[in-house]
């Protein structure tokens, strides 16, 4: 590889483009080239390469403005028919230079939840324009509040069904911190509290009862129960019910 191959690569890439040259890491990735093999060998600057091969160096994007961001967005979920992904905007804007990147969106809103409700507000103020990008945004935050709320469901009844040892008897129990609870009856006992075994589940009222079902032939008192080891294998072989 020599000075000669790199400015033919560069034309070759601008080409393709349009005109455009093409960035450091477009290049890098085009020919396998890397940049320590030609920035401080041939040329100091890679700007210094581009404009030896002839061409003139990208401009810097000036920032985009919320409006015009919003716009370009709302016209790309009108011609998708669904809001667009952060993979739809780098496809945009590979066959549009015109439209702005990915970083942009990134940059001017705090993810696609900020961006979809600046959206919504862009939308509601353009009836007759956007009506379609307003529903799409309504669906979007309706998903989201369900999906928080599905999430808050299960954070608040997931919890433990415990097996744990003191002396020759078992104790099944529920609780939502196993090692809290652990410590809690080592406090109350005079023998050593031994963990056995803890299952997960988001029903532990119905596990605990189960569990105490299938052993109350050999409860001694309350929670505690004396079993065999065939029985402790089969409390150890659930994970999550």
């Amino acid at each position: 590889m020599d000075k000669a191959h790199v400015l033919s690569d560069i034309r070759r890439i601008a080409q393709e483009r349009g005109g455009r040259p093409p960035g450091i890491r477009l290049f890098e990735s085009e020919t396998g080239i890397k940049r320590h093999q030609i920035i401080g060998v041939f040329w100091r600057l890679w700007s210094d390469a581009i404009r030896e091969a002839g061409l003139a160096p990208n401009q810097r994007q000036a920032a985009y403005e919320k409006e015009e961001l919003l716009n370009k967005y709302a016209k790309l979920a009108l011609e998708l028919q669904r809001l667009p992904t952060k993979d739809d905007l780098r496809l945009k804007r590979r066959n549009d230079p015109a439209f702005p990147s990915q970083s942009a969106y990134h940059r001017r809103f705090a993810g696609k939840s900020g961006l979809v409700e600046s959206l919504a507000a862009y939308c509601k103020d353009r009836p007759g324009d956007y009506e379609d990008v307003a529903r799409l945004c309504e669906t979007y935050v309706g998903g989201k509040q369900a999906e928080r709320a599905e999430a808050t469901v299960e954070k608040e009844t997931i919890g433990f069904v415990y097996l744990v040892k003191s002396g020759r008897f078992y104790k099944i129990g529920k609780t939502k911190a196993p090692g809290r609870r652990e410590y809690e009856l080592a406090l109350q006992l005079p023998e050593k509290v031994r963990k056995v075994h803890v299952i997960e589940t988001d029903d532990p009222p119905g596990i605990e009862s189960y569990w105490h079902r299938r052993f109350e032939a050999k409860r001694k008192n309350g929670e505690w129960f004396e079993l065999t080891p065939q029985d402790v294998a089969a409390f150890r072989r659930r994970r999550f019910m």
